[in-house]
């Protein structure tokens, strides 16, 4: 019995050793997948920052900068200003004229649904 007593110490001595190994396969198993994954992220925001990098040079050379856009924008504006003032300052007075021309030269006359609403009696 004794030799079944220490054969059956030795199985439970082998399984809990076993087990150890076990759980330390899974940790290292994990501690591998948070590396992969740590490295994994480190190359993507590099790739994003390099994509980033190349997006801003293209913008720069095909666009050019922020300022340069806007110092364009403040120049067409500037232009289209001008020629708006310069039209309304060629076509002030025909405007005004027409418009007094329209005030002054009164036609009067019956709207047509009057007759309708308010029939005549000949």
């Amino acid at each position: 019995m004794a030799s079944q007593s220490m054969g059956i110490q030795q199985l439970l001595a082998a399984e809990k050793k076993a087990a150890e190994k076990v759980a330390e396969a899974r940790k290292r198993k994990v501690k591998r997948i948070k590396q992969a994954r740590d490295e994994a992220l480190a190359d993507i925001e590099k790739y994003r920052q390099e994509r980033e990098r190349q997006f801003k040079e293209f913008e720069t050379k095909h666009l050019g900068s922020k300022e340069d856009v806007a110092a364009k924008i403040n120049v067409n504006t500037e232009k289209l200003l001008a020629k708006i003032s310069e039209d309304v300052h060629n076509k002030r007075e025909n405007v005004i004229k027409e418009l007094l021309d329209l005030v002054f030269d009164l036609k009067a006359e019956v709207h047509p649904n009057y007759f309708v609403m308010n029939p005549r009696s000949d």
